[in-house]
């Protein structure tokens, strides 16, 4: 069963899109803003990464932290944004690799076909 590790900071979405996901057989662990990312991904096995924060700056750091990490430069990253315009020009700046984006509104079918995509 694949991991994957939620970090969510609206918990009303955070247990809706948790919901979602382990109806399409993901085991979700599912948390609030943490700068302790990349220990929570060691810890809790994950083999990808859902960002929602209502900040696009919060995301990002989060992204970066996770990146700057060793043994999670290459893992697959789903950033829901509200701003994905500004999304795709700052990953894109970075020339960031197994990331997808994935626009607000959107449905938990979409995330999970985003974490499809990437964990292939």
């Amino acid at each position: 069963m694949r991991r994957i590790l939620l970090i969510d900071d609206t918990p009303e979405i955070a247990e809706l899109l948790t919901f979602a996901l382990r109806d399409r057989g993901y085991e979700v662990f599912a948390t609030g803003f943490t700068p302790g990312v990349s220990d929570l991904l060691i810890e809790q096995k994950a083999n990808a990464l859902v960002l929602d924060c209502s900040s696009f700056d919060m995301s990002e750091s989060l992204f970066d932290a996770v990146r700057q990490h060793p043994e999670q430069a290459e893992l697959p990253i789903v950033i829901i944004s509200d701003t994905p315009e500004q999304a795709d020009a700052s990953l894109r700046a970075r020339k960031a690799q197994k990331v997808l984006l994935v626009p607000k509104p959107f449905t938990g079918a979409q995330v999970a076909q985003a974490l499809e995509t990437l964990l292939g």
